[in-house]
């Protein structure tokens, strides 16, 4: 059975950390933390897991840091983590029986990555990261921001989900500050860093700064496919709260001309259609989405609604604006099948029986 070094980098996350580390204390076997400049109790609460407690400058560099945490493990296996992740109880047993089954060969674990839930704590946006690497030193990490090991040897893709669930708000501005230094450095961003600058900018609702990042990215030879697609959605929501819905939609159509259409792509189509009272466009497109594959393996993001729950909600409110209720009601109990929480559906469903 191979071994595992749990390795973490932390700033300030006394109200974080004590969490992550009970959720996996028992499962890993080594656990190295690397504080690159705490000035709470982080220091003093990870040393009651473990002895391998490190200082390292902080550089704004996040692969800088990740690659000096993993040059400390001494196990088969490097696994990361944020302070603010947690591996629920209903993954432990997963996680031990991947780690018993688990061929030595393998170079890579692919692990779903969890980062937001809807009201009943069922995840809503999901994607696939590097998470347990063979330490053997030929896997670094590259990325000053949204860090990554481009993964390469044999993988192993596994159902066991990490989940990002942060208490309070964090520093919004960090990111963008490291990619403003960059450039004001002279340090040309790479087409993943430009992607990712865009998205940043995006956030901080510089839309039209966003869309021009992005455009420059979506010319690049270049790239990643999904980080393309995402673009085109991005960059379409920026045309769109700019007043240029005619710019949006084009931008929304042009993720095809990357690959077979997502249904995160369909959905956002269908609703520019929906909105503009194009109903029987909307429908199109919304039946498009149910019918998309989940592209789960491509390591893009995927927002598992998409492909089932929004699109029968929406095909609820379009066949009801076209008269139609019967069916209107049939879409809305299938959105229910998926979601029988779902206030909206719900709702609907008042609607449907006071009529």
């Amino acid at each position: 059975m191979p071994t595992i070094s749990l390795c973490m980098i932390v700033k300030n996350e006394e109200t974080h950390i004590g969490r992550c580390l009970d959720s996996v204390v028992e499962l890993v076997d080594e656990i190295i933390i690397v504080d690159t400049g705490s000035s709470d109790k982080t220091v003093e609460l990870a040393s009651g897991y473990t002895e391998k407690v490190y200082s390292y400058p902080w550089k704004d560099d996040f692969a800088d840091a990740r690659n000096y945490s993993f040059s400390l493990a001494t196990m088969d296996y490097c696994m990361w983590m944020d302070a603010d992740d947690v591996l629920e109880v209903t993954e432990k047993d997963k996680f031990l029986r991947l780690k018993q089954s688990l061929s030595l060969d393998t170079d890579m674990v692919m692990m779903k990555y969890n980062t937001s839930f809807d009201e009943a704590g069922k995840p809503s946006f999901s994607y696939y990261r590097e998470r347990w690497i063979r330490n053997n030193g030929e896997y670094r990490w590259i990325g000053a921001v949204h860090e990554v090991i481009p993964p390469k040897g044999k993988l192993l893709y596994s159902d066991l989900a990490i989940s990002h669930k942060k208490i309070g708000v964090g520093d919004p501005d960090r990111n963008l500050k490291i990619y403003q230094k960059m450039i004001a450095a002279g340090n040309p961003l790479e087409a993943r860093q430009q992607y990712y600058y865009g998205r940043e900018l995006y956030y901080h609702k510089r839309y039209e700064e966003a869309a021009s990042v992005l455009e420059q990215f979506l010319l690049m030879a270049e790239g990643w496919v999904e980080n393309k697609i995402e673009a085109c959605s991005i960059c379409a929501d920026c045309y769109f709260q700019m007043g240029q819905e005619a710019k949006s939609l084009t931008t929304l159509l042009r993720s095809m001309s990357f690959d077979l259409p997502r249904a995160e792509l369909c959905c956002e189509i269908g609703k520019y259609f929906l909105e503009h009272g194009n109903f029987h466009n909307a429908i199109y497109w919304y039946e498009m989405a149910l019918k998309a594959p989940k592209h789960e393996y491509s390591k893009g993001f995927v927002l598992p609604d998409c492909y089932d729950y929004v699109p029968f909600l929406q095909l609820c409110v379009c066949y009801d604006k076209l008269g139609d209720q019967q069916k209107a009601k049939e879409y809305n109990e299938k959105a229910g099948i998926c979601k029988p929480y779902s206030k909206a559906y719900l709702y609907n469903k008042r609607y449907f029986e006071s009529l």
